[in-house]
């Protein structure tokens, strides 16, 4: 199974930001607890600051033998119409994740333009949101 996983904008800071809500772990340490942890699945990461970089990947995912997507769009969950309509485009099934639950944050927070274009959403388990992201496409996704 080869699983694109996309972050979005700050993640790139995990380690740093307010651990209470996203935990003590940097993104490199999570990209390696991931791998760790299912090492049986060939894992793609990037991670971009930039709307339109991350646009480019998942245009470009639609030509690869990807079999499931992950992506945490960080803050762009909650405006980027334009990553949504790129999301919407790949027919693999797509998982939104998130370390905090954006449910019980700040009211902008609450806003989620990517959820009616994913096929599942986990969040608010730190980490563990990842795995049950993995452990979701290894069940649905169809690899022949």
């Amino acid at each position: 199974m080869n699983i694109l996983v996309i972050h979005g904008p700050n993640l790139n800071m995990l380690g740093k930001r307010d651990p209470k809500l996203y935990g003590s772990m940097t993104q490199d340490e999570l990209y390696d607890a991931l791998t760790d942890e299912y090492q049986t699945v060939e894992f793609t990461f990037y991670q971009s600051n930039y709307e339109g970089e991350l646009i480019d990947v998942i245009h470009h995912a639609v030509d690869e033998n990807y079999d499931g997507l992950i992506i945490n769009p960080a803050a762009l969950t909650h405006t980027s119409i334009a990553l949504r309509d790129a999301l919407e485009i790949l027919t693999i099934p797509k998982v939104e994740v998130h370390l905090s639950d954006i449910t019980k944050r700040e009211a902008f927070r609450m806003v989620d333009v990517i959820k009616d274009v994913c096929d599942a959403c986990f969040m608010g388990k730190k980490l563990e949101s990842y795995f049950e992201a993995v452990e979701y496409l290894l069940e649905h996704a169809n690899i022949a």
